[in-house]
């Protein structure tokens, strides 16, 4: 397939401009636009939702009781990404960011919990590499 193809996620929440907040100040988002319980975010370009599930057929990880995804976010520091998102209140205790070897080479990654029960694994850019 020629075609460009984007895929972006939308995470349940229960509040989305009180999680908008949360996501700009924590992770640095940019906001897009803003429907009230649908909002568009961007961080390092990549675009993701947040939206207020009401009675559309999903539902947030609170009313699930687990995270509902499990988001992959690459960047150049791992550990500075995770520790601002610990600072502003997410749970970093899962899984602390550590080297792993992988069959491409050393890859850094750690996992946090956001406020909202999104599971978040952050890396470094290595699996993103042609090797």
């Amino acid at each position: 397939m020629d075609d460009q193809v984007q895929i972006s996620v939308m995470l349940a929440v229960s509040d989305a401009p009180g999680a908008a907040e949360w996501y700009a100040r924590a992770m640095g988002a940019e906001q897009l636009w803003n429907l009230g319980s649908v909002i568009g975010l961007t961080m390092g370009g990549a675009a993701f939702f947040l939206g207020e599930p009401g009675n559309n057929g999903w539902d947030t990880p609170a009313a699930t009781g687990a995270p509902t995804v499990r988001i992959e976010i690459f960047v150049d520091d791992p550990d500075a990404f995770i520790d601002r998102a610990v600072e502003a209140g997410a749970d970093g205790s899962r899984d602390p960011a550590r080297t792993h070897q992988m069959p491409w080479g050393p890859h850094r990654q750690g996992t946090f919990v956001d406020p909202f029960g999104h599971l978040w694994f952050v890396g470094d850019r290595s699996p993103l590499q042609r090797h």
